[in-house]
């Protein structure tokens, strides 16, 4: 199994530890439709890793992207989708045998939905939670992942970051950060921005060291 000693390790939250099923579609869907916008040929591709101000920045940039973000993120925490939220395979595992202090989470949904829906996956709470609230450019700016290292305490360039969205890719990519692309929502063709690829978190494993971690994972059989 190939290995890797890293000072941190920084996941994405949806599509990585938590499964959230098809609740973003569905939002985004109905988003689209109140607008007469095709969700297929405009949005589908778009969304999946990028925070919703940046999505309706490129799918519709005649609108008030801030309004309709702040008004998508609204519906999310008014509705009862935290119930729909589960850990993906081995997320539990794998982050609770991890120190608090060598892995955080980059995420591109709401402090209060990402909270929620960790709770409520039977995750546990990263010391260090990066959201959409708290960085002025989301993915795929670098962003969140240069505020997650740097809440670590560490230098990007020596953190493993795991992603499943080409956009997200391109944020770890551009922090300076290795990237571990898991394929669980993605095409493996999809995620050529990423070093390394394994299915899942099913397939990744951790040794704590004295000055970091050991990273070790399967590679997808070809």
């Amino acid at each position: 199994m190939p290995e890797l000693h890293v000072d941190a390790i920084i996941f994405d939250m949806d599509g990585v530890v938590i499964d959230s099923g098809d609740v973003y579609e569905r939002h985004w869907r109905n988003w689209a439709a109140e607008h007469g916008l095709d969700y297929d040929a405009r949005i589908a591709s778009v969304h999946p890793g990028r925070p919703p101000v940046e999505t309706v920045r490129v799918v519709a940039p005649h609108l008030d992207a801030a309004a309709e973000a702040a008004r998508f993120n609204a519906g999310l925490d008014a509705s009862d989708d935290a119930n729909a939220a589960s850990a993906m395979p081995g997320a539990v595992q794998l982050l609770s045998g991890l120190p608090r202090d060598r892995w955080a989470i980059a995420t591109s949904a709401v402090r209060v939905v990402a909270r929620q829906w960790l709770q409520h996956a039977g995750l546990p709470l990263p010391t260090a939670l990066v959201t959409v609230d708290d960085v002025k450019n989301g993915k795929p700016a670098p962003d969140p992942y240069l505020m997650a290292a740097g809440l670590l305490g560490a230098e990007p360039r020596h953190c493993l970051v795991v992603e499943d969205a080409p956009a997200g890719i391109t944020a770890a990519k551009a922090a300076g950060a290795t990237v571990l692309g898991v394929q669980t929502t993605h095409r493996p063709e999809d995620l050529g921005g990423a070093d390394y690829l394994a299915l899942g978190l099913q397939d990744v494993s951790a040794t704590i060291d004295g000055s970091g971690l050991f990273i070790r994972w399967q590679p997808p059989e070809r």
